[in-house]
């Protein structure tokens, strides 16, 4: 029997919001998941937020070559569609974000 991924992972057309953020201790870590999972919750299926960490994931947050962290990154099949410094204000970035989406590319046609 295949073992099933401890996470869900996105369609491939989705979108990702990176939320990279930066070596320091566990201060305001419940409040930011807190907020980081309202904003999940607005955003629906459409766009999946993902942590990225400095301490677990160092290249990974060096690869966005960000100016300073916390660094919010939206990608779609592997183009950055848009970035902001500090962490998401979930009010009025769900409509932001949703509104930068591209339209998924549609398959062939069935008959």
């Amino acid at each position: 029997m295949p073992l099933r991924p401890l996470v869900s992972l996105p369609p491939l057309a989705a979108a990702v919001l990176l939320v990279l953020l930066p070596l320091v201790g566990s201060a305001g870590v419940e409040a930011t998941q807190h907020r980081l999972a309202a904003l999940q919750r607005r955003l629906g299926a459409a766009i999946f937020v993902l942590v990225v960490d400095e301490a677990s994931h160092p290249d990974v947050v060096r690869s966005f070559q960000p100016a300073g962290l916390p660094m919010c990154v939206l990608v779609q099949q592997g183009q950055e569609l848009w970035r902001q410094p500090g962490l998401p204000e979930e009010e009025l970035l769900a409509e932001q974000l949703l509104g930068r989406l591209r339209p998924a590319a549609s398959g062939p046609a069935v008959a």
